[in-house]
């Protein structure tokens, strides 16, 4: 019998009630017709990319958005149905579905169960109804206790919650009172970021280092309600907001094993911890992002040609299926090894280092090591290479160290 090679699965639903205003994920509103549309081809990729996956065994899947639950419940059964008949998942699998505040139901949760979810991701943001106002979500905090009820009555007993510090308006107080209401909870993980500004969104038009409000997607009513938005915390409070999440979810519990990252003992993410440790994914859907057999590429962000695309041709493969491929070297390989295990506060594996490559990490990073360890920003302990304390707080930097 043949060793299978372990496989992580993503698949994109990009459709949302409405796109929030600090989002640059690959996300839209869409009608009932589009989702249906899109569920077919999604499930038309599923047959097709399966057929070319039959080495792989399937240890993770990861149902991402966009808004997930906003699919009726037939299409989302379809969506569970073809992944289950077309790759081989193991029996103990992770499998999570993200789910918003205000489009779970009862038979939909139900749903989800009996086709084999078992993990749910739900964006809640923050505690205080007025920064979700800011943040343009859709929901309320108390919607979100609804919905979170709904999750656990349904039988989910491993649920994450999505925070975001540093976000208009925010105080440390109000941070801390999200923080302790998510806790009061118990949810099994919770993901606590740092509100990133990026590019190209209505937050970077009036939070960007040039203010011009040029997105001519806005309505004047958007635009003038974006400029009325308060400031961002400064960084020294967006800086004691970084430390209160660490020390306050340690004293309820929760153990931190990511940067961003806290969960109960037992209940880390695996999916995560899969891509931080180099373990090939298939990203299925629109624009999602692939890495196997030492090769990363990805599949078209166009909705149309997408929804299109004949995927029994081998040009519909090539040209919308796997975009921009690139085989990476082993020197990149090592690379992404080290700049997405440090990520881990358990850090990287030394051994792991020597079976992925064949190389001993010290004759590869050796003074780079050295360096960082003299620096007080990494340390070696019971076989991993991780940050310390310090070197979390400028790990951008660390990570940069190992970079050509």
């Amino acid at each position: 019998m043949m060793n299978k090679k372990n496989l992580e699965i993503y698949v994109h639903v990009p459709f949302c009630v409405r796109k929030c205003a600090y989002c640059d994920f690959l996300s839209f509103p869409g009608n009932q017709r589009m989702q249906r549309e899109y569920t077919e081809k999604l499930v038309e990729e599923m047959k097709y990319q399966s057929a070319r996956a039959k080495e792989y065994q399937v240890v993770s899947v990861f149902i991402g958005g966009g808004t997930p639950s906003i699919l009726n419940i037939e299409d989302m059964a379809a969506i569970l149905h073809a992944l289950k008949d077309g790759f081989e998942i193991l029996p103990d699998a992770e499998i999570t579905m993200e789910a918003n505040p205000g489009t779970v139901t009862p038979e939909a949760l139900s749903c989800y169960r009996e086709a084999g979810v078992n993990r749910i991701s739900m964006g809640l943001q923050s505690a205080d109804d007025k920064e979700l106002h800011y943040l343009g979500r859709i929901h309320t905090y108390d919607e979100f206790l609804k919905s979170y009820q709904r999750v656990r009555m349904a039988g989910f007993d491993n649920v994450n919650v999505d925070l975001i510090s540093a976000i208009p308006g925010q105080t440390l107080e109000s941070w801390k009172n999200t923080l302790k209401k998510v806790t009061m909870l118990k949810p099994e993980h919770i993901s606590a970021y740092s509100l990133i500004v990026e590019e190209g969104t209505p937050y970077y038009d009036r939070y960007g280092e040039h203010v011009e409000m040029e997105n001519h997607s806005l309505t004047p009513e958007e635009r003038h309600r974006l400029m009325s938005l308060p400031d961002l915390p400064d960084e020294d409070t967006e800086r004691e907001m970084y430390y209160l999440t660490q020390e306050f979810l340690k004293e309820q519990g929760y153990e931190r094993y990511e940067i961003s990252n806290y969960s109960k003992k037992g209940y880390e993410c695996r999916h995560n911890i899969g891509y931080w440790t180099g373990m090939e994914y298939l990203g299925l859907g629109l624009g999602a992002s692939s890495y196997m057999n030492g090769c990363r590429f990805h599949n078209t962000s166009i909705y149309n040609e997408y929804c299109s695309a004949r995927l029994d041709r081998e040009e519909a493969f090539e040209g919308v299926l796997r975009q921009e491929f690139e085989r990476l070297t082993i020197e990149e390989r090592m690379e992404e090894y080290m700049f997405l295990g440090l990520r881990l506060t358990k850090g990287v594996s030394a051994h792991g280092f020597v079976s992925s490559f064949g190389q001993n990490i010290r004759n590869v990073y050796g003074p780079v090591l050295d360096q960082m360890e003299k620096d007080g920003l990494m340390e070696f302990k019971d076989g991993f290479y991780r940050l310390t304390s310090r070197g979390i707080d400028i790990s951008n930097y660390v990570m940069s160290r190992f970079l050509a």
